[in-house]
């Protein structure tokens, strides 16, 4: 991106802990042209955590070192408003860098800067035979560096047969050399693992029996930040530090920007193939048009993303359509005009136009995607007409309401309160757990399932799935069971339910691969199965 002269001029922020501790923290605002930047100099010491929010239209946010080389993008402009968290290096002192791919205002708050408090380690039993080895070897005087040579040769994470047969897959994580703690988020558990330390030595790892179809995606936090804040943010400040794991060679996406970005990622040979996300040669690629929509019913402005298939004749009797929530990932993470590209090429669906819903901010996501019959509102009455006028319509029984976690749940209730515009729901992991926060019964877990057992069946199909990681912390019910249950539910007041169980946790890297089966189950021209022939 080209540096405007506004860098140069830049405003300067500097504070110190002392300065943190006695007031609070400023923000900054200004306005960009396209393709300026201005920067902000922070002072910190190795080890500080630093969190806080930009806002305005596309803007990023990148983290410079002292030589101005890039040392970490905190924000890549998918959001109007969006979260940062970073732990300063020792490559200081560090810059904020704010870039505007497009002229606008631009807002950025500085919320926390806490130093590097002290960190407990975890403790694991051992069950990897290898790791078992390791502590004879460490115990009889030696080190660990044949073991990091064998496990740059071989990757991660550590994979073992066990069990009486040698057909159990054992999964260990590592990490070499941290100072205090490492976490693993997105590993095969509902919560952010705590790796142990194998003595004291140089390796940190957990352990996990895991199914033979296992796919997932991971990333390792070395030297969590421990704050002395609400349990929301502590758990929170994992993504200051979470990162790729070095030593694993597979990456999501495929080629990430630097460490920090994209996940890494572990797949056994049972795990289905995605044979539908990469783009196929000989097949023309539909177009997409990105569009702000202003909604009355919920006060704000949004980005709609409009995908019409190649050869898209608007008001054709065999045309099918897929809204989906979350655009601002369905568009990279789940490559959604892509797999449609391949699957209305291939003859799985018909031809399938998408309108692809972003969120303004990680706020607004939160109160509207949850049963919102503003946000109910905003789609009969404003989106759906809207979208129809510019050509992109199906009849409600080739009609597909779709979403992942928040955006299943948002699924559901859209098919809930409109059949007469969303005849087919697929849900990629339901949050279904969600209830209003306040008293009573209202309150209590899984407000929407009780809504479907207390009202007379509608016209809708549902397609619910769920990953086997994805169980509930602290005896609450997960997205697992509470999928589980909402089947039943549905099956019980006569809903036609399809319902899939994966060996995966909350996962875009899983939901992209089965984004093709799920559309072509509910308004494809085959089998409903998207086999990639």
């Amino acid at each position: 991106m080209l540096r405007s002269t506004i860098l140069a001029a830049a405003a300067v922020l500097f504070f110190t802990h002392a300065a943190q501790a006695a007031a609070p923290l400023p923000a900054f605002s200004g306005n960009l042209q396209a393709q300026q930047a201005r920067a902000h100099a922070l002072t910190l010491a190795e080890g500080d955590y630093v969190q806080g929010t930009i806002s305005g239209p596309g803007m990023r946010l990148v983290l410079l070192d002292a030589q101005g080389k890039r040392a970490q993008i905190l924000a890549k402009g998918k959001r109007d408003e969006q979260e940062f968290m970073f732990v300063a290096g020792a490559n200081g002192p560090y810059t904020l860098d704010v870039r505007a791919p497009e002229s606008g205002a631009y807002q950025l708050k500085l919320l926390q800067l806490v130093p590097r408090a002290a960190q407990r380690a975890a403790q694991q039993d051992i069950a990897s035979p290898r790791l078992q080895a390791l502590r004879q070897t460490l115990g009889e005087g030696g080190d660990s560096g044949a073991f990091w040579r064998e496990v740059e040769r071989a990757g991660t994470p550590l994979v073992e047969m066990t069990g009486p047969d040698k057909t159990q897959p054992l999964v260990t994580f590592l990490w070499r050399g941290a100072r205090q703690n490492v976490r693993i988020m997105g590993g095969p558990s509902s919560d952010h693992d705590e790796m142990a330390r194998l003595g004291e030595s140089d390796v940190w790892f957990r352990s996990y029996a895991v199914p033979p179809g296992t796919r997932l995606s991971y990333r390792l936090a070395p030297d969590v930040p421990q704050l002395d804040s609400p349990p929301n943010v502590r758990r929170r400040a994992i993504l200051a530090t979470a990162q790729r794991d070095p030593l694993n060679r597979l990456s999501f996406p495929d080629k990430p920007l630097d460490h920090f970005d994209g996940a890494s990622v572990l797949e056994l040979p049972g795990a289905a193939p995605q044979a539908w996300v990469a783009p196929r040669a000989g097949v023309t690629p539909g177009s997409v048009e990105k569009v702000r929509l202003a909604s009355k019913a919920l006060g704000n402005t949004r980005e709609i993303y409009l995908y019409r298939p190649h050869g898209y004749q608007p008001g054709a009797a065999s045309n099918a359509l897929a809204v989906l929530f979350d655009a601002e990932t369905y568009l990279s993470e789940v490559p959604s005009a892509t797999i449609l590209d391949n699957l209305v090429a291939a003859g799985a669906l018909p031809s399938t136009a998408a309108i692809l819903i972003a969120n303004p901010s990680n706020a607004t996501r939160s109160a509207e995607l949850p049963p919102n019959p503003l946000f109910a509102r905003f789609l009969a009455e404003e989106l759906m007409p809207w979208a129809k006028q510019r050509g992109i319509w199906a009849t409600a029984d080739k009609t597909v309401i779709a979403g992942a976690s928040y955006g299943g749940l948002a699924a559901a209730y859209a098919g809930f309160m409109h059949p007469e515009l969303f005849g087919k729901v697929y849900s990629q992991s339901g949050s279904f757990w969600w209830s209003p926060e306040g008293k009573g019964r209202e309150s209590e877990a899984e407000w929407l399932t009780r809504r479907f057992v207390e009202t007379p069946s509608r016209p809708v199909e549902f397609l619910l799935e769920a990953g086997l990681f994805e169980t509930g912390r602290n005896g609450a019910a997960g997205i697992l069971d509470s999928n589980r249950h909402l089947r039943d539910v549905l099956r019980a007041k006569g809903y036609k339910v399809t319902h899939r169980e994966f060996a995966s946790g909350h996962d875009y890297y899983h939901w992209r691969g089965s984004l093709a089966d799920g559309l072509v189950a509910l308004i494809g021209k085959g089998d409903g199965r998207a086999d990639g022939q």
